[in-house]
Protein backbone atom coordinates (compact mmCIF):
# COMPACT_ATOMS: atom_id res chain seq x y z
CA UNK A 1 0.00 0.00 0.00
CA UNK A 2 1.29 3.46 -0.76
CA UNK A 3 2.74 5.09 2.32
CA UNK A 4 0.86 8.34 1.76
CA UNK A 5 -2.51 6.57 1.41
CA UNK A 6 -1.80 4.44 4.50
CA UNK A 7 -0.92 7.51 6.57
CA UNK A 8 -4.06 9.34 5.47
CA UNK A 9 -6.22 6.38 6.44
CA UNK A 10 -4.41 5.96 9.77
CA UNK A 11 -4.78 9.64 10.62
CA UNK A 12 -8.42 9.69 9.57
CA UNK A 13 -7.87 11.90 6.55
CA UNK A 14 -9.06 9.61 3.78
CA UNK A 15 -10.15 12.69 1.89
CA UNK A 16 -11.13 16.27 2.43
CA UNK A 17 -14.55 15.24 3.73
CA UNK A 18 -16.04 15.90 0.32
CA UNK A 19 -17.49 13.59 -2.26
CA UNK A 20 -14.29 13.16 -4.25
CA UNK A 21 -11.05 11.22 -4.07
CA UNK A 22 -7.75 11.71 -5.90
CA UNK A 23 -5.98 8.78 -7.51
CA UNK A 24 -2.57 8.79 -9.17
CA UNK A 25 -2.27 6.99 -12.52
CA UNK A 26 1.22 6.08 -13.75
CA UNK A 27 1.47 4.50 -17.20
CA UNK A 28 4.90 3.94 -18.76
CA UNK A 29 6.39 1.91 -21.58
CA UNK A 30 5.84 0.54 -25.07
CA UNK A 31 2.55 -1.24 -25.54
CA UNK A 32 1.56 -2.49 -28.96
CA UNK A 33 2.51 0.17 -31.48
CA UNK A 34 2.56 3.05 -29.02
CA UNK A 35 4.66 4.50 -26.25
CA UNK A 36 2.79 5.46 -23.10
CA UNK A 37 4.07 8.06 -20.67
CA UNK A 38 1.53 9.31 -18.17
CA UNK A 39 1.77 10.46 -14.57
CA UNK A 40 -1.56 12.08 -13.70
CA UNK A 41 -3.75 12.59 -10.68
CA UNK A 42 -7.44 12.12 -11.35
CA UNK A 43 -10.32 13.30 -9.23
CA UNK A 44 -13.02 10.65 -8.97
CA UNK A 45 -16.31 10.42 -7.09
CA UNK A 46 -16.10 8.74 -3.70
CA UNK A 47 -16.97 5.07 -4.19
CA UNK A 48 -15.35 4.93 -7.65
CA UNK A 49 -14.08 1.52 -8.71
CA UNK A 50 -11.18 0.41 -10.85
CA UNK A 51 -13.62 0.16 -13.78
CA UNK A 52 -14.72 3.76 -13.10
CA UNK A 53 -11.09 4.87 -13.13
CA UNK A 54 -10.49 3.24 -16.52
CA UNK A 55 -13.58 4.96 -17.95
CA UNK A 56 -12.76 8.39 -16.50
CA UNK A 57 -9.14 8.11 -17.64
CA UNK A 58 -10.34 7.40 -21.17
CA UNK A 59 -12.68 10.40 -21.10
CA UNK A 60 -9.75 12.60 -20.03
CA UNK A 61 -7.43 11.42 -22.79
CA UNK A 62 -5.36 9.04 -20.67
CA UNK A 63 -4.92 5.94 -22.80
CA UNK A 64 -5.15 3.34 -20.00
CA UNK A 65 -7.96 1.41 -21.71
CA UNK A 66 -6.02 1.32 -24.99
CA UNK A 67 -2.85 0.09 -23.27
CA UNK A 68 -4.81 -2.73 -21.63
CA UNK A 69 -6.44 -3.66 -24.96
CA UNK A 70 -3.19 -3.57 -26.96
CA UNK A 71 -1.29 -5.75 -24.48
CA UNK A 72 -3.80 -8.02 -22.72
CA UNK A 73 -1.11 -9.42 -20.39
CA UNK A 74 -1.04 -5.99 -18.72
CA UNK A 75 -4.55 -6.65 -17.38
CA UNK A 76 -2.89 -9.20 -15.10
CA UNK A 77 0.02 -7.02 -14.00
CA UNK A 78 -1.68 -3.72 -13.14
CA UNK A 79 -0.53 -2.57 -9.71
CA UNK A 80 -2.66 -0.87 -7.05
CA UNK A 81 -0.64 0.63 -4.22
CA UNK A 82 2.28 -1.65 -5.00
CA UNK A 83 0.25 -4.87 -5.11
CA UNK A 84 -0.69 -6.82 -8.22
CA UNK A 85 -4.33 -6.13 -9.04
CA UNK A 86 -5.62 -8.05 -12.09
CA UNK A 87 -8.21 -5.87 -13.82
CA UNK A 88 -10.77 -8.59 -14.58
CA UNK A 89 -10.78 -9.80 -10.96
CA UNK A 90 -10.83 -6.30 -9.45
CA UNK A 91 -12.93 -4.14 -11.79
CA UNK A 92 -15.49 -3.61 -9.00
CA UNK A 93 -12.88 -2.86 -6.33
CA UNK A 94 -13.49 0.51 -4.66
CA UNK A 95 -10.65 3.00 -4.76
CA UNK A 96 -9.66 5.32 -1.92
CA UNK A 97 -8.16 8.78 -1.74
CA UNK A 98 -4.43 8.60 -2.36
CA UNK A 99 -4.47 5.27 -4.19
CA UNK A 100 -1.83 4.78 -6.86
CA UNK A 101 -2.36 2.78 -10.05
CA UNK A 102 0.71 1.66 -11.98
CA UNK A 103 0.76 0.05 -15.40
CA UNK A 104 4.33 -0.51 -16.46
CA UNK A 105 4.95 -2.26 -19.76
CA UNK A 106 7.78 -4.79 -19.54
CA UNK A 107 11.11 -3.98 -21.12
CA UNK A 108 13.20 -6.53 -22.94
CA UNK A 109 16.57 -6.46 -24.51
CA UNK A 110 20.09 -7.44 -24.02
Amino acid sequence: MALRAALRRLLGRAGDGGDAIRVRVLLKGRTGAGWYDCDERLTLPRGATLATLIEVASQRGIRLREALAESPHLKHTLMLNGERCPVDDNAGRALADGDEIYLLAPFAGG
